[in-house]
């Protein structure tokens, strides 16, 4: 009986995955691929240090204002936010909650909201230059709890002229009348700063979400629920819902809540169109 014959290529082939599998590191390798979590866990640990040293240079050559926004920054932005942020400032990278350094002439706003909300505030800020100085809450702004806790380091000093609020799909599992009495002490506490209250709902939660068809409904109570409260304040709301539902199939992200660049800058433009009415009427009054 004949045995079969390799061919040439065959055996190098055939060596050659030999060699590539039962090969030992080299000296480099061992030096660049971590051999278990703990060495991991080191690496990035080393590489977070760095980022940190640059960004603590950095904030030395800025001015007392901004080092003390820098500051508020670091207290606020969280475990999960802040060394997006400090990378970010390390690389020159512009940001939604980069410093504004006011022009005296022109009103002041301020927007807080979620992850959507810092998604639209680069755009909203780009159509509103010239007209207003847009600042940002210094943090993921979160569900209404965290904006009961947190309002009073957010409006800073206060001297406001439009703030444009939301929070809604942080709240999709908080009880319809907690979330109500929540909303209602929020809207309050705003309006004693004398600035004009606008309520942005909250964009939808697609059905195929991954916590399931139920949280599309949640967010859609929400938003009534706000609006019951917004009407009983006196607080215009900025219909962002109903203004990007037409177009979600080309501006939010498969089955997530967020959007994409396209979805952003039409949200940014439609929040800077609203303010810079609001901001026309306040100027008539």
């Amino acid at each position: 009986m004949r045995r079969p014959v390799l061919c040439t290529r065959c055996c190098f082939f055939v060596c050659l995955m030999t060699v590539f599998i039962v090969a030992p590191l080299t000296a480099n390798d061992k030096k660049t691929e971590p051999t278990n979590a703990a060495e991991a866990a080191a690496k990035k640990a080393e590489q977070a240090a760095v980022i940190n040293k640059k960004f603590a240079d950095w904030k030395t050559t800025l001015s007392p204002e901004q080092q003390a926004w820098e500051t508020v920054l670091e207290e606020n932005l969280g475990g999960f936010y802040l060394p997006i942020y400090k990378k970010q400032k390390v690389q020159g990278v512009v940001t939604a909650w980069d410093y504004v350094a006011d022009d005296p002439n022109l009103p002041r706003v301020l927007l807080i909201g979620d992850s959507v909300s810092r998604g639209y505030t680069q755009a909203a800020r780009k159509a509103l230059k010239g007209k207003a100085n847009v600042h940002r809450a210094p943090a993921n702004c979160g569900p209404t709890a965290t904006g009961l806790k947190k309002l009073d380091v957010w409006l800073g000093d206060g001297n406001w002229d439009v703030i444009h609020f939301n929070f809604g799909i942080h709240d999709r599992r908080t009880p319809a009348a907690d979330y109500e009495q929540r909303l209602d002490e929020i809207v309050k506490r705003l309006k004693k700063t004398g600035a004009t209250v606008v309520w942005a709902s909250s964009t939808p939660i697609p059905a195929d979400w991954k916590e399931g068809p139920e949280m599309k409904t949640k967010l859609e109570e929400k938003n009534a629920i706000a609006a019951k409260v917004m009407q009983a304040n006196g607080v215009e709301i900025d219909d962002l819902y109903a203004f990007i539902l037409p177009h979600l199939s080309e501006t939010q992200n498969p089955k997530d809540v967020h959007f994409n660049s396209k979805g952003y800058n039409m949200l940014g433009k439609q929040v800077a169109k609203h303010i810079e009415g609001t901001l026309e009427k306040r100027d008539q009054k």
